[in-house]
């Protein structure tokens, strides 16, 4: 089934948009070949802005398979003054993905370099990034949210067998695998650092192609498309990460819950 790629402007102004963005849309155009993007469906939506000289910048920039908030400048000095806010880490990003197994802390912060992957090793994926003394800072503050059991024996979220909050432990059952709901609050903006650190600590995010069981799942699926093999060994067909939160501070707050195909992922209370 083709996914939706129909998004949702939760706040506008005169000077800025906030965008729930749905996964697999596109921020800005990769290659001519016509592939719809939020970049270009903004620049449609606010035609008449751009005819008075108004300009579209996206202030945080998603990858292709991540949900949620997106900020939009729609006049160049507020694109200037949210680029600041960025530099001066004024603007608050949270995000929300789930990982495979329970972690041993509550919270924890993870301080580690990123750099490509090929420019120090072999790597089938050109952007794929790795940890590397060399690479540039990074820092992800991360709590979990919640714990949970779900069976393996199908993708369908009624089979989800129990529902954990904290970190109390609890029977597993045959045949389930643990989870958990993490709250990611990035100190820098690097490429794919979120997933990076949360694969590195052994928490990958579900459903990632990269960074999850084994990369060559990646270039399987591009090769293929979504199969049943591969959703045999991701769950989902994209990677379990959100954009929940977005925040000036002192200013204004915007929130985004879990779009549906990952609430139902863990929610017992939520039908298949």
């Amino acid at each position: 089934m083709t996914p939706s790629l129909q998004f949702q402007i939760i706040d506008e102004s005169d000077d800025y948009a906030v965008v729930v963005k749905p996964p697999f849309l596109l921020i800005h155009p990769t290659k001519p070949d016509g592939t719809r993007t939020l970049w270009q469906e903004l620049r449609g939506l606010f035609a008449f802005e751009l005819a008075a000289g108004g300009q579209i910048s996206i202030v945080n920039r998603l990858d292709r398979e991540t949900s949620g908030l997106v900020l939009v400048a729609k006049k160049a000095d507020t694109a200037r003054r949210f680029g600041i806010l960025m530099q001066r880490r004024q603007l608050k990003k949270e995000y929300l993905a789930i990982v495979w197994g329970w972690p041993a802390w509550e919270s924890t912060l993870v301080d580690a370099a990123l750099d490509r992957q090929g420019k120090h090793q072999h790597s089938a994926i050109w952007l794929k990034q790795m940890i590397h003394p060399s690479g540039a800072p990074a820092q992800t503050e991360f709590r979990v949210e919640k714990r949970f059991v779900r069976s393996l024996g199908t993708a369908q979220p009624e089979r989800v067998l129990t529902h954990v909050e904290g970190g109390a432990p609890h029977e597993d059952a045959r045949g389930s695998e643990k989870f958990s709901l993490i709250r990611a609050i990035p100190h820098t903006g690097r490429t794919h650092q979120i997933r990076v650190h949360l694969a590195s600590i052994g928490h990958p995010i579900v459903g990632d192609k990269i960074y999850g069981p084994d990369e060559q799942l990646y270039l399987r699926f591009i090769e293929t498309g979504w199969t049943c093999e591969l959703e045999r060994e991701l769950l989902l067909p994209r990677h379990a990460l959100h954009s929940a939160l977005l925040a000036i501070d002192g200013e204004s707050e915007w929130t985004s819950p879990l779009p549906d195909d990952l609430a139902q992922f863990f929610s017992p209370d939520k039908p298949g």
